[in-house]
């Protein structure tokens, strides 16, 4: 697999207090991938290290297979974008001229393309209106507009959503998807809010004090999360020769427990577990969200 980003062992200290602990993590081009974690966890100290704005304290990170040590790694942060913390905007400039500052700040030779940008996020009809004068989400997607200045086809946003009306998460939502299914650009989103990432990212990693705690795939943190029906039988053995000639797909728990996925008729079981002398004491139905698997991972590693 290609990754856009690689970070080995990144280490970010503020006095007394590790803000990155020994950070590894793997962004696979193409995808969102979902950084997720509480407020104070290290996503944005991640962010800014990655975009040149602070440097680690130790271990290092690859941006394209170029190393953080590297003099050319200026040139792959070109091809990047991000919007860290809040957007970059002139608030007493309109869309247009906002995104004309940038490529002058770039170095562009030219002002092609930038109507088209303007259009992408929706910002084409703004006309003289001030940046000011832009609803919230509307300024969110001006510093999206400004961060895809230079064509990058990796793109950084540090909590995008944040503070945004349910229309303005739904536009947000809509642009990044976009992006990445239209544009081709990898993606980089963190946030603590849980339940939004999930309808985004193809990928995730889960960061609790200063450092990852797991990465896994859109698919693989569904079957985590999958629905089931927890059931108290008193024997499993036999709940597990039952759901075997039904062909219903289980995962054994303890002598009593079980979780039963897909929607078995529940007459059809327990009249065939009666015949295997085998008692349903309970049946639970049980869908973990992605913000209980989060607590979940954190709480547990911290048992370990």
């Amino acid at each position: 697999m290609d990754y856009i980003l690689k970070t080995d062992n990144l280490c970010k200290n503020y006095r007394h207090f590790k803000a990155l602990n020994g950070l590894t993590m793997n962004v696979p081009k193409g995808s969102i991938y979902g950084f997720v974690g509480k407020n104070g966890a290290g996503k944005t100290t991640l962010i800014r290290l990655i975009c040149g704005l602070q440097t680690p304290a130790s271990g290092e990170f690859e941006l394209y297979g170029v190393k953080s040590k590297d003099k050319a790694i200026y040139r792959s942060r070109r091809r990047m974008g991000a919007v860290v913390e809040t957007p970059s905007i002139y608030l007493d400039m309109t869309a247009e001229d906002n995104l004309k500052q940038q490529y002058l700040m770039l170095g562009l030779p030219s002002f092609e393309g930038l109507r088209e940008i303007l259009e992408l996020v929706g910002l084409g009809d703004t006309g003289r209106k001030k940046a000011r004068n832009f609803s919230l989400g509307m300024r969110q997607r001006l510093g999206i507009a400004t961060a895809l200045c230079g064509n990058p086809d990796f793109l950084i946003l540090d909590e995008p959503i944040n503070g945004l009306d349910p229309q303005g998460i739904i536009e947000i939502r809509e642009l990044i998807l976009k992006l990445n299914r239209e544009q081709q650009i990898t993606v980089l989103i963190s946030s603590h809010i849980l339940d939004e990432l999930s309808k985004l990212a193809t990928h995730y990693g889960f960061i609790d004090g200063g450092r990852i705690i797991r990465e896994m795939s859109a698919e693989e943190l569904e079957t985590a999360c999958r629905k089931c029906s927890k059931l108290n039988v008193s024997d499993t053995k036999a709940l597990a020769r039952v759901l075997d000639r039904m062909g219903i797909e289980y995962k054994i728990l303890s002598d009593n427990l079980a979780n039963v996925y897909g929607k078995p008729n529940i007459t059809r079981l327990t009249l065939a577990l009666a015949d295997e002398s085998c008692e349903v004491i309970s049946i639970e139905e049980h869908d973990e969200s992605l913000e209980s698997f989060y607590i979940n991972l954190v709480r547990g590693e911290k048992n370990e």
